[in-house]
């Protein structure tokens, strides 16, 4: 079992950066698939990106391609998304998942393990 605390959340412009973080406090993260997701106000949680366990592979939303990167350094136990050229409509609570299935993956219910989450806001 693993447990994720996120930081990194905050109130930028559009048009800055942002990297958020997820650090796993209790267990191995790399042995899970990590997501990102999202939940912007008044709608529905939606994926954001995923990475696999060792790092090679990586799915974006493709409102975010070209924009957001998600790493990882497993030797750290921890997981990133660094956020460029935000937009208003990147607002939202970012969370941070583990998956314990063979791939990654963009499905949230194939995430059994969640962060607490991280405010997001982008000012136009």
């Amino acid at each position: 079992q693993v447990q994720l605390v996120e930081s990194g959340g905050g109130l930028v412009q559009a048009g800055e950066f942002l990297r958020l973080s997820c650090a796993a406090s209790r267990g191995i993260f790399s042995s899970y698939v990590a997501g990102w997701f999202r939940q912007p106000p008044g709608k529905e949680r939606e994926f954001v990106a995923a990475i696999s366990r060792p790092g090679y592979v990586v799915y974006y939303a493709d409102s975010v391609k070209g924009r957001f990167t998600i790493s990882r350094d497993n030797a750290k136990n921890t997981v990133y998304l660094q956020m460029n050229s935000l937009k208003p409509e990147d607002t939202g609570v970012y969370y941070c998942a583990a998956a314990e299935g063979p791939r990654a993956t963009r499905k949230d219910n194939e995430y059994a393990y969640w962060g607490q989450g991280t405010q997001v806001t982008v000012s136009s």
